[in-house]
């Protein structure tokens, strides 16, 4: 919890209560369904919660904003972000449906109201978003072919609505051809050397 405090110093007690939880429920609920490696489980808060934080350190979301999470896993980054942005809306799918289950008892436990999980692929999603968000689940190509169509034309954030997406190493082949593209340097804000080689990749719409 200290390594949270550490880059973001003005969490509500609120916040801090919910952040505090989560080593703890994924502890138990992975011991019954294995989502998060026993190693990385070691790790929690710097391999998935602060990782799933550097989207933060990239843009703040504007309230009543709406962020889709597409093959979030165990919950990352979406259930690091609802805590931060109490007043943006997370929709989180994965194709696994017992990593859903996971996410909906976690989100359940910390009283998470603007999180809602689904068991569905992305090609399922319904509705628009500001933003999608994802942590390397597939190509970049491949990933912009499932979300396209879920992002909203109608711009209310610092930057313009688009993916924002996690992803480490050489990225210069992947984005080969891909249109308005930033990278956005982790170690620029988090100087743990898990960060070294990982990123924030932004394409903006």
């Amino acid at each position: 919890m200290d390594l949270i405090l550490k880059y973001f110093p003005d969490l509500t007690e609120t916040q801090i209560k919910k952040f505090s939880q989560l080593q703890n429920l994924y502890n138990e609920w992975n011991a019954q369904i294995n989502v998060i490696s026993r190693k990385d489980m070691e790790n929690l808060y710097v391999k998935h919660i602060l990782h799933s934080l550097a989207i933060a350190k990239v843009i703040q979301f504007s309230d009543g904003s709406k962020v889709l999470d597409v093959g979030t896993g165990g919950g990352f980054p979406g259930i690091p972000l609802a805590i931060l942005f109490p007043k943006v809306e997370f929709l989180l799918v994965d194709s696994i449906g017992k990593k859903i289950k996971v996410v909906n008892e976690v989100s359940s436990a910390i009283e998470l109201k603007n999180l809602t999980a689904q068991h569905k692929r992305a090609e399922q999603v319904v509705g628009q978003f500001d933003f999608v968000v994802s942590r390397a689940v597939t190509k970049m190509k491949v990933f912009q072919q499932w979300v396209r169509k879920r992002i909203s034309t109608q711009q209310k954030n610092t930057l313009f609505n688009g993916i924002l997406y996690l992803k480490g190493g050489d990225l210069t082949e992947e984005l080969q051809g891909i249109k308005n593209v930033d990278l956005y340097e982790i170690p620029d804000f988090f100087e743990e050397v898990f960060f070294e080689t990982k990123k924030v990749v932004y394409i903006g719409y």
